[in-house]
This record gives structure tokens, sequence and C-alpha cells, in this order.
């Protein structure tokens, strides 16, 4: 048994791979810290994530290397961080590299005073050259620490400095010129070929599409429409996509969606499968739903845990090569799929010289229209959809056999608040309550188990413990969440339980100098600096969801200093969005229903359930739904009767009840 470090009663699977390095890591904590500052040695931080492939490659080449160890030993307090656990720590020194070197990513190795402040970083460092970089910034501080401090001064400041957000002098009335604004400039990176933007690699984005599927439908353009649409069908088709297993890989490294950097991210899958579901909403594409049902059905096959709750992510590699799970040669295709081979080798793109010619072998991707395939092979749709299906159940069990990818089996509140609200999304739209009762399950667990002594939230949980407290994003994604179970079944008691970590939000991550929210509580860890996420990436900014759902929650409960809280949010980060609208979109949303209206759809009577479902059929982007036989909720005092009736309301005002759906749907704008 080798030799193990501090890391070894790490909860993160992503430091457990690094338990046996001869680097005598530590986690971030006070052990660490205190040990920097009594033997006044600089800070390693090195940040990654479980599923990175090129922290992989940096642990394989220096941080297993006993050359490599000895010095970073000698030298430093070495401390290995889990991005995906600690964002706050990640934030700061990935901003310090970002302001030292232009650009950023992980790993990330950053190298900070004994007080925290970073003096040097970057990401992924050759064996050869970190050892020269760390013996070099070593003799700094032995040297000449005065000049290690005034790097530090000048950095720090930058980190406290940037994104932040002041509050907007006058607020104005917003309309359809602040929305093609922001519209007009993005358009030009539409890729018209091969969807997505014209650019490599390429990212999913899925809050990108979102944003502009409402935005095609409500304004009715349709440039902007069809390129939501064509997207969609081009990252479905695409190597991006596992074709037999279902979800999504976190990007393609080329621009035709074809080859994935394979590692597959709950927090993707998750919005992926909001956004097929809602576009099938729209469009009715059977396409859409396929691509949402099967993701669904991956999550619950490989992502799920014993209590219901989601893991993290599935690596890109196995055995050591990145891929090799999903790929195939024609040898081993053909011989799965007997006869069928020469068809399905059509239809997933499989050739003898391997469609990847790097590797020389195959990532399944569909190249032909199912149509040019029926008439190549003269066959029905019929024929082809049960030879596709059979195949994808034998490729399916052979793959099985293989060794699998690493899983991190960690347990993260905001990714899981965004799988729930996935899973909510999916009842609803495709009438499934299987999917509701999975999601319930998971947000009944995370209010019970994972709620702090003062009633905040932990972020993580394994193996029964929970032991980081909740970050902002945690609380918007599950309060998300919750406000669209609400949506599912009408149970206040979602609501009520959103409308407390709300407030739990406004008394601990308030700042009194921004209309942000901070993305740390107030007594958290003391860290070299408070920040807050305010752009929108491959996730959305926790203080955009939060806008979001302070709106919402101030139209259920009547509440006016919810509701004045996100227009204030909004109206300070909306002169940035029209200059990067694609980092934004999140906020262009809540942009949207502030030119567009959000339609109160408020449902009562002994039909409720069946109201419901037929609403569900039509697809309204800006609305939110409430009903049920009792309430305390504003907006349904005094409309309780036995006849079910539908009520329309905008800005405070409704018109009268009607019998019907199609009634309903004449007032909605």
């Amino acid at each position: 048994m080798s030799e193990t470090n501090n890391l070894i009663h790490a909860s993160s699977p992503y430091l457990l791979q690094h338990a046996h390095n001869p680097v005598n890591w530590y986690e971030w904590g006070t052990e660490a810290l205190e040990k920097a500052k009594a033997e006044n040695k600089l800070i390693l931080v090195s940040i990654g994530y479980s599923a990175c492939h090129w922290c992989h490659v940096m642990e394989r080449e220096s941080f297993e290397n006993h050359e490599v160890a000895e010095v970073m030993n000698r030298h430093f307090v070495c401390i290995k961080v889990d991005r995906e656990e600690r964002p706050d720590i990640d934030q700061i020194y990935m901003y310090a590299i970002q302001l030292m070197t232009g650009s950023g990513g992980w790993p990330l190795n950053c190298i900070c005073l004994p007080d925290q402040r970073p003096i040097y970083g970057g990401t992924y460092f050759r064996k050869n050259d970190w050892i020269n970089i760390l013996q070099n910034v070593a003799a700094l501080w032995a040297n000449e620490p005065d000049k290690a401090i005034q790097y530090a001064e000048r950095l720090t400041s930058g980190i406290r400095e940037s994104e932040k957000i002041i509050p907007a002098v006058n607020q104005e009335d917003y309309s359809n010129d602040h929305l093609t604004t922001i519209i007009e400039p993005w358009k030009r990176h539409f890729d018209i070929g091969y969807g997505g933007y014209n650019r490599a690699p390429k990212f999913p984005l899925p809050n990108n599409w979102v944003f502009l599927l409402r935005y095609g439908f409500l304004k009715d353009d349709q440039s902007v429409f069809t390129a939501v649409c064509h997207t969609l069908e081009e990252m479905g088709r695409g190597g991006i996509y596992d074709q037999i297993g279902g979800g999504f890989a976190r990007y393609s490294v080329d621009d035709k969606w074809h080859v994935p950097h394979f590692e597959k991210m709950l927090y993707d899958n998750a919005q992926l499968i909001s956004l097929y579901t809602e576009a099938y909403q729209c469009t009715r594409f059977n396409s859409f739903k396929q691509i949402a049902t099967e993701t669904i059905e991956w999550v619950f096959n490989e992502m799920t845990s014993a209590d219901g709750l989601f893991f993290s992510a599935l690596d890109a590699d196995s055995e050591g090569v990145e891929g090799k799970f999903y790929v195939w040669d024609k040898a081993a295709f053909d011989a799965v799929l007997g006869e069928d081979a020469q068809l399905l080798s059509a239809y997933y793109n499989v050739t003898e010289e391997g469609n990847w010619e790097e590797e020389q072998t195959n990532i399944l991707r569909k190249t032909i229209s199912d149509d040019d395939l029926m008439q190549q092979f003269a066959i029905d749709a019929e024929t082809l959809y049960n030879k596709v299906e059979a195949a994808k159940a034998k490729l399916l069990t052979e793959r099985g056999k293989r060794v699998r990818p690493g899983l991190d089996d960690k347990c993260l509140t905001a990714w899981n608040g965004m799988m729930i609200k996935a899973l909510a999304d999916a009842a609803t739209v495709l009438n499934h309550q299987s999917y509701y009762e999975k999601a319930s399950a998971a947000a009944r667990f995370i209010l019970t188990k994972l709620r702090s002594e003062d009633s905040g939230l932990y972020r993580n949980y394994k193996n029964g413990k929970a032991s980081i407290t909740g970050f902002l994003d945690d609380y918007a994604f599950l309060i998300e969440a919750l406000i669209a179970l609400y949506e599912y079944d009408f149970d206040e008691k979602w609501l009520e339980e959103a409308k407390t970590l709300s407030d739990y939000v406004v008394s601990n991550f308030t700042d009194a100098d921004s209309p942000m929210f901070f993305y740390t509580p107030a007594g958290g860890e003391g860290l070299i600096a408070r920040k807050h996420e305010v752009m929108d990436n491959v996730i959305p900014a926790s203080n955009s969801a939060m806008a979001q759902n302070l709106k919402k929650l101030g139209l259920l409960f009547d509440l006016e200093n919810y509701t004045e809280k996100g227009v204030e949010m909004l109206a300070a980060v909306e002169p940035k969005i029209k200059t990067y609208g694609s980092a934004y979109s999140n906020w262009a949303i809540q942009l949207l229903n502030e030119v567009y209206g959000i339609n109160e759809i408020a449902i009562t009577g002994l039909e409720t359930e069946v109201f419901k479902l037929a609403l569900s059929g039509h697809y309204i982007p800006n609305k939110i739904v409430l009903g049920g036989t009792k309430s305390n909720l504003p907006l349904l005092k005094g409309k309780q009767s036995n006849e079910t009736k539908v009520y329309i309301c905008r800005n405070k005002v409704c018109q009268l009840p009607v019998n019907t759906v199609e009634e309903a749907l004449t007032h909605i704008q």
C-alpha cells in the first residue's frame, strides 16, 4: 500500500484521486492555512475537478513524480481544491490567473503569500517548466519578499474591484428596442451550417438557447427561431450526444459537434433536458422529446444515488484513455450487429478507417437523414426505427462490459436543484408522473438532510455527510426547482420553502453597496475577497437566477420588496447585456419578461389537474401557473369554487374567469 497524504479523509472524489501522491497535499482549511502562516511558507493552491482530462495529465506528469513533489513539499504548503465543492475559492484564484495571463482554465495552479493573496499562477504546466517556476517563485519569496508583496497587493486589489455592480441611477421602461440592441450583434455569431456559434470548441450553452428560443417565439423572429432549432438538431445528431446511452458531453473540440471532450456533467445535462423539453413543447419535434427522455434515462441509470440525489460527473477517461469507453472500431461494431451492421454503419457514420481520424476509431454520430437512409436501403420508417432501437440495446449491452469512466459521486445542492427542475419541467410537458416523483423525493431529501442549524443549506452530500456551507447558487437553483415543483403539483409547501430560503438569502448574502448578492454568506469563511457572480456562463449566474426567483415569488406572494429587488438587480446589469448578450443570457430572459410581461395563470376548481394538463400542451414561455382547491396565495384568494375556472392576470389586473383553456389562451399576450 502506498503512503497517503492528508487528502485521504476528503469527501471529494477529486481530492481522493490525489491522496496517494507523494506531494504532501492538504485540504483547504485551518490546518493548512495556519501552517503557512506559522512557517512563513508560500501556499500553492491547485484547483481542478474529477472529470478534468488535463488535471489527470498534470497529476501523472508532476504530482505523482517524487522529484517534483520534493520541490513542492520543501518550499510550499500545498492545498488541493475541488472547484465543484469550493467554487468560492476557485472564483478568486481564477480571476487572479485571468488578470495575470489573460486566460484561465483547469487545472488552475496559483502560488500565494502565507496570507492567501496570490502572486503567480497559470493553468497546465509541463513537468520541467513547473519545477523551474516553483524554484523561481520560492527564490523570490526568500530573497525579495517586498517585491512578492507588491505583486500580491496589486492582484488582490484587482480581484476585489472586479465585477463591481453599482445600482442603476434611473430604472428604464424596457421596450423591444432594448432586446433588438442585444440580439442584432448576437446573430452575427450564429453558425448557419452546423448550429451553435461559428467557432471551435463548441459548448452547448443551454441557457443561451433558452433565451433565444423564447425571444424567437415571442418576437416571431424566424431567423433566431430557426437558428435555435437547427442548433438543437445538430447537437442531437453529433458525437457530443451519446447516441446509444443518452446524455451530452461537456463540449466538442471541433465546430461540427463531432469529437467531444467526453466528460459528462450533471449541470449540462440537467439544463439540456429543460431546453429540449421546452423546445419540444414549442415545436412538437419528436427528436427533441427523444433526446430529453433518453438523457433522463441516462441520469436515472448512471447518475442517481441510493438516496435519490444525483451524482456530479462522469470522467472523460477510462483505462487512462480519453473516450475509450464510447468509441467503436468497425469490426467490433459489426460483430455486435450482424446482418444489420451495414445499415447501422451508415446510420452512425461508422467506417473502416474511423471517422475520428486522430484515433482511427469511430464516434457514433448521424450524418445522413433518415429519409435518405430509407431510400438507400429500401426500408420504411417503422423498420428503420425498430432496427435502430434494437441496435442501441445491443451496443449498450456490449459497451457495458467495458471499463467504465470514473464516477464523481458527490452530490451538490446547486446541480441537484437544476436536475430537480429539469425533471419537474419534463413531468409537466410530457405528463410523466415518475419524473415528478424522482424530483420531489430529491427535493425532500435536500430540505431535510442538507439543512444547517440556522435553516441554511449545505452544498455537498456524500457517504451520509454534508460538510460545506451552501453558496448563493445552491440557494438560487434549489429555489428555482421548488417553484417548478409547485407549478406541477400546486402543493404550496414548496413555495413556503422557497420563500424561507429566499428570506435566508436576503438576510445572509446581501451587499449593502450593491444590488447584487454576495456569492458567499455572511459569517462564512474569511477569504481574501467576497465576490459577486454576475455573468452567465455554462451555468447561469447565481445572481441572475436569484433575480428571477424573487420576481416570481414576489408575484406569487404579492411581496413588493421581492419584486423590487429583482427589478433593481436587472436594472444594474442591463447596460452590460447589450455589450455581450451570450454572457448575460439569463438576465436577458428576465428582460424579455419585463418587455412582454408575465402571464399569471390561476386555475381553480375540482378539475384543476385536467386543465393544467391541457395548458401544458401550449407553449407560453412568459408565465407562472398556480392553482388548487385551497390556497393562501393572494392571487387565488376569493377565487375558490367547485367549478373549474381559469384566470389570466397581468400587472395586478385579472381578466374575467373563463371555463376552458382555449378561452384562456385568447387572453394571453
